[in-house]
């Protein structure tokens, strides 16, 4: 809907300028109905949230209403993913649409070439007025304006959850107050002078850790008892390095990222998210009060999932479902007429091509597909496997290499180089229909040898396809398990 017009009271129209006046509005009428306009963009990207940490998807205790809000009136992605469980490789693909091996960044320092493609990149030379507000994360200790927004305002590395430094449009300044409360009202200003179509990207720092929740709500669960997950313990399949793993920084046993204690550590994640909900609800109700809700392509996601003990582990970086699955909502009546909940797996790049299938704006080839025939409920044809990556980081030497392939109910984990086991493969099987949680590692049952050969068949294919060749993968020739002195990433 366009921004209502003020109703002339002061005086009556002559015959000639009515006629003029309903001369002028008919033939707008006539040109809209050749060329509607093309809708806003909308993308909020939390850091680190897991896919069941909505009220929508779930979650015992934590609600989200705003966030639910988007997914009962538009679509909720039940089995979406990312292709590569760190934040910065994970943020590049849902902005370029392709595989970390493809656009380049495989870990948290990397920049985002001015020569890679991106759905805003595109939608600003299709005329789109663009922004960018919050933590990019794309080459850590640059915060400069980058190519694509009219405007910029982030800042270095993570940011701080209180009084972060922020660049502006190339003049840097302290934003006082709660890093949430801070990006919101920045997207707010935005968006209120914002000349249609425009797309605006917001990146929040929350739930990353180490975490400070707002003091609203800092105690928003004292009261509820905090259970560990039932792979926290490590059992009979459990892969050795993950027990050697477990006293570091991403093990269970490890400093829990500051928190020191496993119950404080979960509420403190939990209690940012409920900051990013008032958000929500903020930036919806500005578009609405703009009139220009119902022609924005509103999208709510995670950049990747995040462990809270599941295989005696914390943090991303690996295959399992915890860590690989992410939030996704969209909200645009125009093409989601009726609210559903999408089954098929989606990934984190297949949103460059969908939003600018949705747009009208021609784009460009990607490894990601629209996902617009499933808002249609066209599903025929659609992917029935993915392939993970994930490179070794020399700041955490106790996280291996990883390759893996999922399918809709299978999963089969290929850990290469640097398992000093040269005959013996470092790998993991799980049947995700009958043990979803993967407590039950088949790769040595004789039972599922034949989708084991199936799977690793799968997993080759789709290394080939992707141009992602096994020996261009990284090497790690000796593994090392001890807790490196770096911060967090």
């Amino acid at each position: 809907m366009d921004e209502p017009q003020p109703i002339n009271r002061g005086r009556s129209l002559s015959r000639r300028q009515f006629l003029g006046t309903a001369a002028a509005g008919a033939s707008t009428a006539i040109i809209g109905c050749r060329k509607p306009r093309k809708p806003n963009v909308v993308f909020i990207l939390t850091d680190d949230q897991r896919w069941d940490c909505l009220s929508c998807a779930g979650h015992p205790f934590l609600k989200t209403p705003n966030m639910d809000r988007i997914a009962n009136e538009g679509v909720r992605f039940a089995n979406a993913f990312c292709t590569d469980s760190l934040c910065s490789p994970s943020r590049a693909s849902f902005l370029s649409g392709f595989y970390a091996h493809k656009h380049g960044i495989r870990n948290n320092f990397t920049e985002y070439s001015d020569g890679l493609p991106s759905y805003p990149k595109v939608l600003h030379a299709a005329g789109y007025n663009t922004a960018y507000l919050g933590k990019w994360h794309m080459g850590e200790n640059n915060d400069e304006p980058r190519l694509g927004f009219d405007y910029w305002a982030s800042h270095k590395g993570q940011g701080q959850y209180y009084d972060t430094e922020f660049n502006i449009n190339g003049k840097r300044q302290v934003m006082k107050g709660y890093y949430t409360d801070v990006v919101t009202n920045l997207a707010v200003d935005w968006l209120k002078s914002a000349r249609p179509p425009f797309s605006l990207e917001i990146g929040h720092k929350a739930p990353h850790g180490l975490w400070v929740p707002e003091p609203k709500y800092a105690h928003a669960f004292d009261d509820v008892v905090i259970r560990k997950p039932a792979t926290a313990a490590p059992g009979p399949g459990t892969p050795d390095w993950v027990k050697r793993r477990m006293p570091t920084w991403h093990g269970i046993d490890g400093p829990l990222y500051g928190a020191k204690d496993f119950d404080t550590f979960v509420r403190t994640y939990l209690e940012t998210i409920l900051s990013v909900d008032d958000s929500v609800a903020v930036i919806y109700d500005t578009l609405r009060a703009r009139g220009e809700l119902d022609n924005t392509i509103l999208v709510f996601a995670g950049d990747q999932g995040f462990l809270l003990g599941e295989h005696a582990s914390i943090d991303k970086r690996t295959a399992w479902e915890e860590s690989i699955r992410l939030p996704l909502l969209m909200r645009y009546p125009e093409a989601v007429k009726t609210p559903r909940v999408v089954r098929e797996m989606v990934l984190n790049m297949d949103l460059a091509p969908s939003i600018l299938d949705l747009c009208g704006v021609p784009g460009y080839p990607t490894d990601g597909r629209s996902f617009r025939p499933l808002l249609e409920g066209r599903p025929a044809g659609w992917r029935t496997s993915f392939l993970y990556e994930y490179n070794f980081e020399n700041e955490f030497p106790y996280t291996p290499n990883v390759r893996a392939v999922r399918t809709d109910d299978w999963k089969y984990i290929h850990y290469p180089n640097g398992t000093g086991q040269p005959d013996t493969e470092l790998a993991e099987l799980y049947d995700l229909k009958s043990d979803p949680i993967e407590a039950k590692n088949l790769i040595n049952a004789p039972e599922a040898q034949q989708k084991l050969a199936e799977l690793r068949s799968e997993l080759d294919r789709l290394l080939k396809d992707t141009g992602a060749l096994p020996d261009q993968m990284p090497t790690n020739p000796q593994l090392r398990f001890e807790l490196p002195a770096q911060s967090i990433r």
